[in-house]
């Protein structure tokens, strides 16, 4: 009888293990993260980190803008917006949210002390913002900017009652983690996880996992295997080597999307020697050779796209021309594939005066970019074959995002996520003048810098016409081609897995969250 009823009670308390951990959702994601605080760094695993907690005033879902914080928005004049704020929403603590929390948020957001991706471009064009009532937010532009709501989608909304006596360390120690997000915070390891748990008075309804724990596996043979084994229910960034067997295994279904992110090759324009930038006797040069079109020209025609995405990539990456990727806004469909043409590089090389090349370092982060590292030594072993003998340098994404926006490197790599879905969102954060004070080129760390390209930006950004405006961004992907500011090499699939039962459906770009992760009711 004693032995019955231990065994039952060990049942019912597998039972109930059994029922928790089905509320349970444990996530492997590859991209590090900075900070809590999310308004500190505009870095792809922030962002998707601060989805959980953190809410918008617009959300940008399905590359289409969607009511969030805000019910309604509505131009008064090309120079004025009006959005109606919702009513029933309250942070986490129980404070009802109101216009003031939105208008320290963005004051906030211009000048978060410690920032290397600031967030300031997307509020470039604000001149005010007021509130007639708690509900009703009033924003002024400097110029008529139609694209005002879709640059709000990437600013989240922070407490005023708690954020204004609060430092982005106390974000990362769980002290200011007060948000109006699906999720509430439970504890943060950097490096390691961040663990969440339900917010069931979030005003979008109830999320489906009671606790989530998102886990940092930067290696992705690394979070293949904690799929396999049942360590975690989701991965992201799928390493091309592992597709194969994933596909296969009874226990995984695979999710590939077409993506948004493009890799870029960004060259230095700093026409100071760089000590990366060197004859072929080790020694600096006097002049930055990349500052010579015909130079980027060759960099750019000697790499064979093809054989990289077919030999390293293995079809999950599409061959780019340009930053944005075929049917999106933007786009230039009169940009032609860029061939691979290593005679015609030797050739314009020679005509720029390096007949017999030159040396240069490439650096790449480490723990990014999936395929990154292999990407860069193909992309060597290319410069290589025409004269510009490559070393290629691996380091950790800590040490590589601070100096990168310092522009110390010859040619940096950088892989961005085009995440508003149009071309203007590069254009202010890649392409566009350097300005830290008008929150410009934030991750343009090669320091490019064309007139007609910022000409283009501001010519964009008060167009209403959308044809008009279409055609803008179609042109300034032209100059940026012809000019050869960034070197363009595939744009990613985005590729999850998750183990049988669950669904993963993406929300915008390339971010991974628990809300894309739904049990799939046909399994």
């Amino acid at each position: 009888m004693k032995r019955r009823i231990l065994t039952g009670l060990a049942a019912a308390l597998l039972a109930v293990g059994a029922q928790a951990g089905a509320q349970t959702l444990n996530i492997g994601f590859a991209d590090p993260v900075s900070s809590m605080d999310p308004q500190l760094n505009n870095h792809a695993g922030d962002r998707s980190v601060d989805l959980h907690f953190w809410d918008l005033l617009v959300e940008n879902k399905w590359n289409k803008l969607q009511p969030g914080l805000a019910e309604s928005w509505k131009p008064l004049d090309p120079k004025t917006w009006e959005f109606k704020l919702r009513k029933d929403v309250k942070w986490h603590d129980g404070v009802p949210f109101t216009a003031d929390d939105v208008i320290f948020s963005y004051q906030r957001a211009r000048n978060v002390p410690g920032s290397v991706a600031t967030f300031g471009g997307y509020l470039r064009t604000i001149e005010s913002v007021t509130a007639p009532d708690p509900h009703t937010l009033i924003i002024k532009t400097n110029i008529p900017n139609p694209d005002l709501p879709l640059n709000l989608a990437s600013v989240h909304i922070v407490s005023k009652h708690v954020g204004e006596k609060s430092s982005t360390e106390d974000y990362n120690a769980g002290r200011a983690m007060v948000g109006t997000g699906p999720y509430k915070f439970v504890s943060y390891a950097p490096g390691d996880r961040v663990v969440m748990t339900r917010n069931d008075a979030y005003w979008d309804g109830k999320p489906e996992w009671q606790t989530v724990n998102y886990r940092y596996i930067n290696n992705a043979a690394a979070r293949t295997a904690a799929l396999l084994s049942g360590d975690v229910d989701v991965i992201d960034k799928v390493s091309v080597s592992d597709l194969a067997r994933l596909k296969q295994s009874p226990s995984v279904t695979v999710f590939p999307y077409d993506g948004l992110r493009v890799m870029l090759l960004q060259p230095s324009f700093n026409p100071a020697p760089n000590p990366y930038i060197t004859d072929n006797a080790g020694k600096p040069l006097s002049k930055n050779p990349l500052l010579d079109v015909r130079v980027r020209r060759a960099l750019n025609l000697a790499i064979n796209r093809k054989a990289i995405i077919d030999r390293i990539l293995q079809d999950a990456a599409t061959e780019a021309n340009q930053w944005m990727p075929a049917n999106t806004f933007g786009y230039n469909p009169d940009i032609k594939n860029i061939p691979y043409d290593a005679a015609q590089a030797r050739k314009l090389l020679a005509e720029a005066g390096y007949p017999d090349g030159f040396q240069l370092t490439l650096h790449v982060p480490n723990d990014r970019y999936p395929q990154g590292p292999e990407t860069a030594q193909a992309v060597a072993q290319f410069w290589t074959r025409i004269g510009v003998k490559t070393h290629v340098e691996v380091v950790p994404w800590a040490v590589y995002s601070g100096r990168a926006n310092k522009n110390e490197y010859a040619v940096s790599m950088l892989a961005w996520g085009n995440g508003t879905g149009e071309a203007s969102y590069a254009l202010v954060n890649v392409l566009a003048t350097v300005d830290i004070k008008k929150g410009l080129g934030a991750s343009n760390w090669g320091h490019y810098s064309n007139p007609a390209v910022d000409q283009a930006l501001n010519e964009s950004t008060a167009e209403f016409d959308v044809a008009r405006r279409e055609a803008i961004l179609r042109k300034s992907a032209q100059i940026v081609s012809d000019d050869v500011g960034v070197i363009p090499l595939y744009h990613y699939r985005n590729i999850w897995a998750a183990k049988k039962g669950l669904k993963v459906t993406p929300l915008t770009s390339d971010r991974t969250a628990a809300m894309m992760v739904t049990r799939d009711s046909k399994q």
